[in-house]
């Protein structure tokens, strides 16, 4: 777990990516990497989600994660395809404990102090704030985040180049996670120069501060 934290915090900024036709997972790799971002979180929303990971996981130095995991059958097919993190949108203990259990990296989603302290029970000390824009942003996650100051966050949801380093300049943030970069339009036409430029531009801001 400490790896991914620490490949994650360096990065600041894991794009959450959906991928329709695994054919576009190598070249989406190249543009994120051109872009200087060798970072992607890989949704289970399609049915070529676990081939996509399967084919990025041969990709060297790419820091590769299965998000909107929701049972523990498709942490074992992230797993099994070359996952290195799991990601989830809410907490569910099952899918948790599994994970912990494992030595499996994961980082579930919360947007209440309820939630955070479920995760606290497994050890977690890194969490997915999500929908972080939905849940009333970064103002609201420094209200439900103040007793816990072992906690680290991953906002996700909403986030994009205008507001992303109001999350960052919050010590408590980690990374934020954003899909504005790899919008699975721009992947499924084959727009990987634009994924290109527009990665080069988030890495630009991120490292500006």
């Amino acid at each position: 777990m400490t790896d991914v934290i620490k490949e994650m915090e360096k990065y600041k900024l894991v794009p959450v990516v959906v991928i329709e036709n695994a054919d576009d997972a190598e070249p989406l790799a190249k543009a994120l990497m051109d872009g200087g971002l060798p970072c992607a979180e890989v949704t289970f929303r399609t049915a070529a989600a676990a081939d996509a990971i399967k084919r990025l996981s041969k990709v060297g130095g790419l820091l590769l994660g299965a998000g909107t995991v929701l049972s523990i059958d498709q942490v074992k097919k992230a797993l099994d395809a070359g996952a290195q993190f799991i990601v989830s949108p809410g907490f569910n203990p099952k899918v948790v404990g599994y994970c912990v259990e494992n030595s499996i990296p994961i980082v579930p989603g919360v947007c209440t102090p309820t939630e955070i302290e479920a995760a606290m029970e497994f050890g977690l000390k890194v969490l997915k704030f999500f929908p972080a824009e939905t849940y009333g942003g970064v103002e609201a996650l420094k209200a439900i985040s103040a007793p816990y100051s072992m906690i680290k966050f991953v906002p996700t949801g909403g986030i994009g180049p205008v507001n992303i380093m109001s999350y960052l300049r919050f010590t408590k943030v980690l990374a934020c996670g954003g899909s504005w970069m790899v919008k699975k339009e721009a992947i499924s036409a084959k727009r990987f120069d634009e994924i290109t430029r527009l990665t080069k531009d988030a890495v630009s801001l991120v490292k500006a501060g």
